[in-house]
């Protein structure tokens, strides 16, 4: 079955707690939340005290995206909000093996992100030393956005590349993620699914999470 983490940011702000336990007490594997600096994105969410309080709820991982430059400076600190898995981009990495190994060193997963335009054979050197790679399917920077149907053809890439070299790194999908795509990105290669407005907007979000969840059987 295929992870999946409800994104946060499509969550109540006004009802943070409620939404935490929904996700807690659902068949959910990871709490998603997206961390923008108003410069590398056109946006800003949110910092360490949100997380810092999600951490202190929530019964999953906090799988954390920084769409942030110069994401080095925080490491550490994302490391003691409670963050158990942190992703850098590759646009904003000059130095990624590095990045990678500092945030390893300071026990967490980690995991690189690629915007829409950058082909997936630019993480071929350090490709064994990426914990999950989160391909994103939107512009990142806000939620809502319509899913880059050319996602799936890198999916199957990067799914090629990883067996070639008998690496063991997973692959997220985040942005646009609906229970309709869900299956075709699973049989593509995708091992995670990140879902936001997907969840949070619909009737029954547990239940659209076991929707999501069981999406290989469709």
């Amino acid at each position: 079955m295929p992870i999946i983490a409800p994104s946060m940011l499509a969550a109540d702000f006004l009802n943070m707690g409620r939404d935490c336990e929904m996700v807690n007490n659902s068949s959910a594997d990871w709490f998603h939340l997206d961390v923008m600096d108003g410069r590398f994105v056109p946006n800003i969410s949110y910092g360490f005290p949100v997380i810092s309080a999600i951490r202190s709820v929530a019964k999953k991982p906090l799988d954390v995206h920084l769409m942030i430059v110069e994401p080095e400076k925080y490491f550490e600190a994302f490391a003691k909000a409670g963050a158990n898995m942190l992703s850098v981009h590759y646009e904003v990495s000059p130095h990624l093996h590095r990045n990678l190994q500092a945030i390893k060193a300071l026990g967490m997963k980690a995991g690189v992100a690629i915007n829409p335009h950058t082909p997936v054979n630019l993480l071929a050197d350090v490709l064994c030393d990426i914990d999950h790679v989160c391909v994103m399917s939107v512009n990142p920077g806000f939620g809502g956005q319509k899913f880059i149907d050319h996602t799936i053809q890198k999916v199957r890439m990067l799914r090629q590349m990883i067996h070639e070299r008998g690496c063991h790194t997973l692959i997220e999908v985040d942005g646009g993620v609906t229970v309709e795509n869900a299956p075709t990105l699973i049989k593509a290669g995708a091992d995670a699914l990140v879902a936001g407005n997907t969840v949070f907007a619909s009737a029954d979000p547990a239940g659209t999470i076991e929707l999501l969840k069981n999406a290989e059987n469709k």
